[in-house]
C-alpha cells in the first residue's frame, strides 16, 4: 500500500481515476486530495487562495490611502504653522502609529495625527527655549500619557473624571484656540514678525476666499467632503494664489524626488520638560473621548479590549516618537471616526496602510518642496475658522456637561483660566517658567481641587 496524506489508497485505484477525477479533487476543496502535490506542482485552490488575499490586501491599501488622505489636511497644517518639517510630521504620524498599533495588538482602527494642542506651545517654546529643547519638552509630554495610563489601570476611569470634570477641560481646550487667535489674524493679513510680507490687499483676497471655500465645505458639502474641509481650502486657496502669481514654484522644481528629511538633535532642557507636560492633559484626555468614539461607530468597547491604558500608552509612545524625530505630538483624529463611519470598514489593518503611505511620502521630497510653497494668507484663512472652532468645542464641553457658571466655583475656574490663557500670563519660579495652556492646565486642576463645592459651601 502506498500512503497519500491520512489515507492509504491502492496503486490499483490510482490508476483508475480519470483525469476529471483528479481536477476535481484538486479544484474543489470539499473532496479528498488523492495525493499531496509537490511545491512545484500546479495548485488551483492555492493560487485562488492567494488572488483572493491579494485583492483584499489591495481593497484595504485603498482604503488605507482614503484615511490617510482624510488626515492630511491637518496633519500637515501643524508643521506649518509652528515652522516644523512637514516630513517629520508625516514621518512621526506614521511611526506614531504603528507604535500604538503594536501596543494594542493592532485591535483599534485609529490613526494618529498632529495634535492642535500643542501649536501655541511649540510656538512659545521654540522662541524661548530652541526647537533642540522643544524638541525634548514635546518627549517628555508624552509621559503625561503614561500618567493617565497608571491611574486609569490603577483606579479606574472614574479618578480621571474626578481629576479633570468638564469645568476643568472646558476652559482649557478654549484657551488652546483663542491664545493664537492673533497669530492666525497676522498670517490672514500676510504679516509676520509686525511686517507686511505679502500686499495687504492680495492677503485678504486670498485668505478670504480660503476662509469661504472651507465654511461652505464645512456647511453644505457631502458628508465625504465634511471630512476633509480643511485639505479642500488649502487646495483651493493654493489654486487661487498660482493665479495671484505667489507661489514660488521654483523650489518645487529644483526640490529631488527623493530626499531625506533633515534630523535635529534633541537637547535635554528640564525647564522645556515641565512646560510641556501639563500642555499633554488636553490631548490625553481627547484621546478618551476618541476611544470611546470609534468604540459607538464599531459597535466595541475599547475602553475594556484592550482597555484605555494600553491606548493612552500606545499614544505616550507615538508623542515620545514624535517628539524625539522633530514632528509635532500625535493625537486621535475625530475625522478618521468620521470616514470610518461613512465606509463601514473598521480593519485595523487600513491604519496599518495608512501609516506606512505616510512614512514613504515623509520621503517624498518635491511634495514636502510643494507644502512649503503654500502661501501665508492660505494658512491665515484655514486658521480663521480652525482656531475658533477648537475654542467652540471647549464651549460645547461645558454645554453638554451642563456645568453651572451660576456656581461660585465653577465661575472661578472658567473665569481664571479664560484670562490667564488669552492675556498670555507667564509665571516664572526661578528659572522655570509656565506660561498658556500648561499654566492654564494646572491652574485648573489646582483650583478644583481645593475650591469646595456648592454643597460644602
Amino acid at each position: 500500500m502506498e500512503s497519500v496524506g491520512l489515507y492509504s489508497i491502492s496503486p490499483a485505484f490510482i490508476l483508475q481515476q480519470t483525469d476529471v477525477a483528479f481536477q476535481t479533487a484538486y479544484l474543489c476543496p470539499t473532496y479528498v486530495f488523492l495525493r499531496r502535490p509537490s511545491a512545484n506542482q500546479y495548485n488551483p485552490c492555492r493560487l485562488n487562495r492567494l488572488k483572493e488575499n491579494g485583492m483584499n490586501q489591495l481593497k484595504l491599501a485603498v482604503s488605507g490611502a482614503q484615511i490617510l488622505f482624510v488626515a492630511f489636511g491637518a496633519m500637515v497644517l501643524v508643521p506649518l504653522l509652528t515652522g516644523l518639517n512637514p516630513a517629520l510630521a508625516l514621518l512621526g504620524a506614521g511611526l506614531g502609529t504603528l507604535l500604538f498599533q503594536i501596543t494594542t495588538k493592532r485591535k483599534v482602527p485609529i490613526f494618529l495625527g498632529s495634535s492642535f494642542a500643542f501649536i501655541a506651545p511649540i510656538i512659545y517654546s521654540v522662541g524661548e527655549w530652541g526647537l533642540p529643547s522643544t524638541m525634548f519638552g514635546l518627549f517628555a509630554a508624552g509621559f503625561m500619557y503614561f500618567v493617565f495610563a497608571a491611574l486609569i489601570r490603577w483606579r479606574g476611569l472614574a479618578a480621571v473624571h474626578k481629576l479633570l470634570p468638564p469645568v476643568v477641560i472646558g476652559p482649557v481646550i478654549m484657551v488652546i484656540g483663542l491664545s493664537v487667535a492673533v497669530a492666525a489674524s497676522s498670517m490672514a493679513m500676510g504679516q509676520a514678525d509686525g511686517k507686511q510680507v505679502i500686499d495687504y490687499t492680495d492677503s485678504l483676497i486670498l485668505s478670504g476666499f480660503t476662509f469661504a471655500v472651507t465654511a461652505i465645505v464645512s456647511v453644505f458639502g457631502s458628508r465625504m467632503m465634511k471630512l476633509i474641509p480643511i485639505l479642500i481650502g488649502v487646495a483651493s486657496g493654493y489654486v487661487l494664489a498660482l493665479l495671484m502669481g505667489l507661489v514660488d514654484t521654483a523650489s518645487i522644481a529644483h526640490a529631488p524626488w527623493f530626499a531625506v528629511p533633515h534630523f535635529e538633535t534633541p537637547q535635554v532642557n528640564w525647564q522645556a520638560a515641565l512646560f510641556m507636560l501639563p500642555v499633554a492633559v488636553a490631548p490625553a484626555i481627547e484621546h478618551i473621548g476618541g476611544i470611546m468614539a470609534i468604540g459607538n461607530v464599531t459597535g466595541k468597547d475599547y475602553t475594556k479590549d484592550p482597555g484605555l491604558d494600553k491606548t493612552l500608552a500606545g499614544d505616550g509612545l507615538g508623542v515620545c516618537l514624535a517628539g524625539l524625530i522633530g514632528g509635532p505630538p500625535v493625537t486621535t483624529y475625530g475625522e478618521v471616526t468620521g470616514a470610518v463611519m461613512i465606509t463601514k470598514n473598521s480593519n485595523p489593518v487600513i491604519m496599518t496602510w495608512a501609516a506606512v503611505f505616510a512614512v514613504c511620502m515623509a520621503f517624498f521630497g518635491k511634495f514636502n518642496a510643494f507644502l512649503a510653497s503654500i502661501p501665508m494668507p492660505v494658512m491665515g484663512g484655514i486658521m480663521l475658522l480652525l482656531f475658533g472652532t477648537i475654542a467652540s468645542l471647549g464651549i460645547k464641553t461645558l454645554i453638554d456637561a451642563k456645568v453651572d457658571l451660576m456656581l461660585p466655583k465653577n465661575l472661578v475656574i472658567v473665569s481664571s483660566v479664560l484670562t490667564t490663557g488669552i492675556g498670555g500670563m507667564t509665571l516664572k519660579l526661578g528659572s522655570f517658567s509656565f506660561a498658556g495652556v500648561g499654566l492654564c492646565a494646572v491652574l485648573a486642576i489646582v483650583l478644583n481641587s481645593l475650591l469646595p463645592d456648592s454643597k460644602e459651601s
